[in-house]
């Protein structure tokens, strides 16, 4: 069994944290592709991805608080199972309506590893520890985004665009077999109350009258919405409009989500000296340079490729920095509740995220200006709550 504090237990959850960001960036490659064999409209295509994080949202809702009662372990392995059910049925999906059915189920499954994941760094550590923990997990996590969609690329080239949910079968069974031979229990405390909507309920009140955890909550959410417009336009941005093939896409889109990596990695060797705060406010600043580097790549008409991926790279390094500490900060104040408050914070976000994307693919046209004044939008309303809020952190965390 993996031991507390190991770097193999850091890979283990850092793996079940990726499961999101593997799934989406790994088929992003193939979105134009899926929409001609499947007779689709772009706006049909992006359902697939709305799909897919709506039914993220709605599975944290029941993840946590089922852990909290039953257990980390036996939850985590119930959602992968589902998880790889269900990227079985896209890969055998004969039309768009029937894969947009599967991704949603699909995200029902996949939403299990990060709520469990964080609930077991809660588990273990607390304040500025577990900020800095889930900062090293983001930064391996990070590799997902980054290969994912060069895997993708690589995948919807020599195979096709089916072949990449079989991929996602493999993998997901191979998550079942480590996580059943190698995970070792951690909630120590089960909560008292049987599941059901009254307790679940309930838990949920709890956790969303702390002032503290709904700004934390608010930065968590602002941050990752801006993620998700980059996710849900950049394919054919970048593609359609800038003419990269689906294998150069991939490469660009690995390259922007390098700053993320790097963005956890400046988060973990920073927040034991300047605290979850001072993290905060130093990714607050670069999300919002980042997207502002994108409204004037935009407005002075440059045609690389590059010009947007810069800004966006920005972007995400300031993600890495702010997502794991408002996720630490969030889920401090409930050591007993910990499956709860990752299970309420992953549903809000993942639902802002859902419609933050459906809207910049509904609104994509002949240029990235909606793209851009998203990303741009969620950088500098996360700057403004870090800035508005300073006495209400304050008031919890002195770290």
């Amino acid at each position: 069994m993996l031991r507390a504090g190991s770097f193999a237990l850091t890979i283990l959850l850092a793996a079940l944290s990726a499961v999101g960001p593997l799934t989406t960036d790994m088929y992003l490659p193939s979105l134009p592709d899926i929409a001609r064999q499947l007779g689709a409209s772009t706006a049909q295509v992006q359902l697939t991805l709305s799909a897919y994080l709506i039914g993220f949202a709605v599975g944290q809702i029941f993840h946590g608080p089922i852990s909290d009662r039953h257990g980390r372990k036996p939850v985590l392995i119930a959602a992968l199972l589902l998880y790889c059910l269900a990227s079985l049925a896209c890969a055998l999906s004969t039309s768009v309506e029937m894969l947009i059915v599967a991704r949603f189920v699909q995200g029902v499954g996949g939403s299990g590893g990060i709520v469990l994941a964080r609930a077991v760094v809660r588990d273990m550590y607390t304040g500025a520890q577990a900020g800095r923990q889930l900062s090293v997990i983001g930064s391996v996590m990070a590799l997902a985004p980054v290969l994912a969609p060069v895997a993708g690329g690589i995948l919807q080239t020599a195979f096709g665009w089916r072949s990449i949910f079989v991929t996602l079968v493999i993998a997901g069974m191979v998550g079942v077999t480590v996580v059943w031979l190698t995970l070792q229990e951690t909630l120590r405390e089960r909560a008292a109350d049987r599941v059901s909507p009254r307790s679940m309920f309930k838990a949920y009140h709890h956790v969303a009258r702390h002032p503290a955890y709904l700004v934390y909550l608010a930065l968590a959410t602002t941050s990752y919405a801006g993620l998700f417009a980059w996710i849900s336009g950049a394919s054919f941005v970048l593609q359609n409009l800038y003419g990269l093939t689906p294998f150069n896409f991939g490469v660009a889109f690995a390259l922007g989500s390098v700053g993320y990596m790097a963005g956890a990695t400046i988060s973990a060797r920073i927040v034991m000296r300047l605290g979850i705060d001072g993290t905060l406010g130093v990714g607050a600043a670069t999300l919002a340079v980042g997207g502002l580097g994108m409204v004037v790549t935009v407005a002075m008409g440059l045609v690389s490729a590059w010009s947007l991926v810069l800004p966006v790279s920005i972007y995400l390094a300031g993600l890495g920095m702010v997502l794991p500490q408002s996720i630490a900060g969030a889920m401090t104040p409930f050591p007993d509740r910990a499956g709860a408050a990752s299970s309420l914070l992953g549903f809000v976000q993942q639902s802002a995220a859902a419609i933050c994307g459906a809207l910049v693919g509904w609104l994509l046209g002949a240029n990235a200006w909606p793209l851009a004044i998203a990303v741009a939008g969620m950088g500098c309303a996360t700057l403004a709550i870090w800035l508005a809020t300073r006495r209400v952190r304050a008031s919890v965390h002195k770290v």
